[in-house]
Order: structure tokens, then sequence, then C-alpha cells
């Protein structure tokens, strides 16, 4: 009976290290719209949310840069992500998602056009599949919710390939 005491008692010990465990686990991610699909990035990479402005483009940029904007006195380039991720232009880009300069191996100042930004959530690691398909190395996987899927990328690894 002794035994099933000190069984019964480390049991509930674990369940708060399964809470920390989880905890650890998540991830903060921002959602953001594409053509009507959603898709987030790590929150660590996110600098700011800006409305869009005038963006100038620039003569012989690649395909996937519409151009540069003065961002507190940065010069910001501003990327389509629809024309990186071959996604369908069904909406009208109207926020840019400003990303942490530091995240760039040459110290970039980028923007992504985003049609519309939903929230930033906390998503666990457990709710992470694998893409598909081979999509490229920058589609980190799919975010598995209830109603929906979101497609988890990462904006340094995007650039970089399609460099």
């Amino acid at each position: 009976m002794s035994n099933q005491r000190s069984a019964a008692a480390g049991a509930s010990a674990p369940a708060a290290t399964d809470d920390a465990d989880d905890t650890a686990r998540k991830i903060q991610v921002l959602e953001f719209e594409l053509g009507g699909e959603t898709y987030c990035v790590d929150i660590n990479y996110v600098s700011e949310i800006v409305d869009r402005g005038s963006v100038t483009p620039v003569p012989n940029a690649p395909g996937f840069v519409e151009g540069v904007m003065d961002l507190r006195g940065r010069t910001t380039s501003i990327v389509d992500p629809k024309t990186l991720l071959n996604v369908g232009d069904d909406g009208e880009a109207r926020r840019i998602v400003i990303f942490d300069a530091d995240s760039f191996a040459d110290d970039a100042a980028v923007g992504w056009l985003v049609d519309a930004v939903h929230q930033v959530d906390r998503v666990s690691m457990d709710d992470i599949e694998e893409p598909p398909m081979d999509r490229g190395e920058f589609i980190e996987g799919i975010v598995r919710r209830e109603e929906d899927l979101v497609v988890w990328v990462t904006p340094t690894k995007t650039i970089e390939s399609s460099a």
C-alpha cells in the first residue's frame, strides 16, 4: 500500500513540471492575411506594424521587391510576400509588417506588405505539423487550429532563398 501512495504522490509532482514544459513549448506568433489565407511569423522577428504608405519603386529590383520607403529616417525595402510564396493576389495590401533588421544577415530594413494583421497568439509546438509538400525551406510548418490551418513562415529564409 505504501508503494501505491508513493506512486500517487509522485504522480502529482510531474503535473507541475508538465505545466512548465507546456509553457516552454509555446511560441508567440503574429498572424496576418495574404490573399485570403492566414500566415504567421515568430513574433521575435517583428519590429513594428505600420499602415501602408508611399512606396517608391526601385529600378531593376527583384520581382518580389515593391520598392522602398522612408521609415523614421531609415530606407526600408518593401517586399511582396505574395510573390515569394506564390499566393493569389485576392486582397489589397493595407499594412506593412516591419522586421527587426538584426534578424537579417546584412542588417537590412525589410517590411512585408500584408492584407491584414489579425493577432499575436501563443502556439503550442505540439500543434505544428510538417508542411505536406516541399514548398521551400522558408515554410516552417502548418499550425493546426480547430477550424483552419495557418502557414508558419520564416521571413529571413524567404528573402535568402529568393536572392
